[in-house]
């Protein structure tokens, strides 16, 4: 009976508007992909740089892969007389386009059709023509004309200095990380300026802009419509030695718009899952994204927190659960709903999989706009916060000062991006796993701090750490963590034996090392004193004769 009057509801506000709109976007679902390619056929359908991504992590192609059958999405364009608009693949549906919305009843009884359902209306075409625009990257703004630092410290990053000090983010590139070979995909609402301001020029010379296309008009172009793309850009790419550095400055990336700034309206949450798509296409190794969902124009399609955001329902947050099965890291905005009536994280910010950012001032305390967690499945969102009040931002031709998660979440994108370069062989979940664990409140998590502020210093290391033990003899180990003042040892092995156990902290400096003897059998538990340290996260390797074991352990 619910579902029956919110159908009616969406009706009744269509019949309303029909008399004005002049075009309706439906998003038709399809039963299967018979007829579909061949996964043998990869190639045809992902890049080489999408293929070898998987490959390094032993991941396989399977059906979500496959395109959409190409004679379904031919026969709604004729039944209907529609235009395209978007293709998922994932999801298995095609967005179109009808000047008559009840053209979309040609489709009822079609056995290839799971459902159909209005995603947007609009009172002008949405297609229009942009052959007046040009993808334009002249830099001949040069009011940010820097000098080039050599230390890499405040004098080198200018203006990010207090926002890259605040997660030892120079700590990467003290290392000589800083994105190169990474692939960053931006999914924005414009990229207003990115092709003229001064700040970029380095990443236009080296030819960095992979890729681009605007979901929201079906274009190329991406230099219109909003600035907020280009700021959110620049905390990862601007590249200013002296004035002005970014998190990732020497990664590659693609710029894709999908928001629709003129309404909100479900047909962006789709954009968003074909910007997604589209970003794996490629071969995209982070997906970053400021952009989150809980309320539309048409109050019928309001996501309800407790049902809708449990981290796997909304499309947007599917996607991202898939891209990360698919081998990408997808990083996302809690978004800036905190202290209002929604209070919450927004979707895809409670996927299960992404690294969801919040905001902090340079002290980490929490911005107070900061969108609180957990989701509706009680996971702990967001993940991480990074500085969102006050982020040094590029504006036009000069800079400035933001505040939100739009601007902390890519700082965390491109930091990533660093940490993924120093350990190429790295998984999604490894790097979310050292992210987080080397987050100042990883013991104690928050609802609007997350595991608190990261340290990329320590997460260098702790991205190298596996936690694995030898297949041979092993002996096993476990503690209580966190630990406060002796850590408690229970260990039991198989034969009589010496350990010996090394803790170091997250610089590596070795801050314990001390060996015991245990018996054959499981050992009474060994307290050994550890008072003298201070709090913090160390790792612990303990090394016996025929294996090891390593272990993240927290001191409060």
């Amino acid at each position: 009976m619910k579902s029956r009057f919110l159908l009616l509801t969406i009706f009744l506000l269509l019949v309303k508007a029909e008399a004005q709109a002049v075009q309706y976007a439906f998003q038709v679902s399809f039963k299967d992909k018979q007829g579909a390619v061949s996964l043998n056929d990869s190639a045809s359908f992902l890049s080489p740089r999408s293929l070898a991504r998987r490959e390094a992590q032993g991941i396989r192609i399977d059906s979500t892969d496959l395109p959409v059958n190409r004679v379904y999405i031919d026969s709604i364009l004729h039944l209907t007389g529609g235009k395209l608009h978007e293709i998922s693949r994932w999801l298995n549906f095609c967005v179109v386009l009808l000047s008559d919305s009840s053209q979309i009843h040609q489709l009822d009884g079609k056995a290839f059709v799971t459902g159909y359902r209005l995603v947007a209306n609009y009172t002008t075409y949405l297609h229009r023509s942009d052959n007046t625009k040009t993808n334009n990257t002249s830099t001949s703004i040069s009011a940010l004309d820097g000098s080039r630092a050599t230390a890499l410290d405040a004098t080198y990053y200018g203006n990010t200095w207090l926002q890259t000090l605040l997660v030892k983010g120079n700590s990467l590139a003290d290392a000589g990380y800083q994105g190169a070979g990474k692939l960053i995909a931006v999914l924005d609402a414009g990229f207003l300026y990115a092709n003229t301001n001064a700040g970029f020029d380095s990443l236009w010379a080296q030819g960095r802009v992979v890729d681009m296309h605007n979901f929201t008009y079906d274009t190329t172009y991406v230099f219109g419509w909003d600035s907020h793309g280009m700021s959110v850009l620049s905390t990862m790419a601007g590249y200013i030695p002296g004035t002005f550095v970014g998190t990732a400055p020497k990664a590659s990336y693609a710029l894709f718009v999908t928001e629709d700034g003129n309404s909100e309206q479900p047909i962006e949450v789709l954009n968003m899952v074909c910007g997604i798509e589209r970003a794996d296409s490629i071969g995209a190794d982070i997906v970053s994204s400021s952009l989150g969902y809980n309320t539309f124009d048409i109050s019928a399609y309001n996501y309800v927190y407790h049902t809708d955001l449990d981290g796997k329902s909304t499309p947007a947050a599917r996607a991202v659960n898939i891209a990360t099965s698919k081998g990408i890291l997808v990083v996302m905005t809690a978004g800036n709903e905190g202290g209002d009536s929604w209070n919450n994280v927004l979707t895809p910010g409670d996927a299960d999989s992404a690294l969801t950012i919040g905001s902090v001032y340079v002290t980490g305390v929490n911005a107070s706009t900061s969108g609180y967690g957990p989701n509706a499945a009680g996971q702990i969102k967001p993940d991480v916060c990074a500085m969102g009040q006050g982020a040094a931002v590029f504006y036009q031709n000069g800079l400035g000062g933001e505040d939100g998660t739009s601007f902390s979440t890519p700082q965390v994108a491109g930091w990533a991006a660093c940490l993924w370069e120093a350990a190429p062989t790295a998984t999604p979940w490894r790097l979310r796993k050292a992210i987080t664990e080397c987050a100042n409140h990883y013991a104690t998590p928050g609802n609007q701090i997350g595991y608190g502020v990261p340290d990329f210093s320590c997460a260098m290391s702790a991205v190298h750490v596996t936690d694995s033990t030898a297949p041979i003899y092993p002996f096993h180990i476990t503690m209580p963590n966190p630990f406060h003042s002796n850590l408690v040892l229970n260990v039991s092995v198989p034969e009589t034996q010496s350990i010996d156990f090394r803790m170091f902290d997250v610089t590596g400096r070795e801050a314990m090392h001390f060996a015991v003897d245990f018996f054959s059998g499981q050992n009474p538990a060994r307290e050994i004193d550890a008072s003298y340290l201070p709090a913090g996260i160390y790792i612990l390797k303990a090394t016996g004769a025929k294996n090891h074991q390593v272990f993240k352990i927290v001191k409060e």
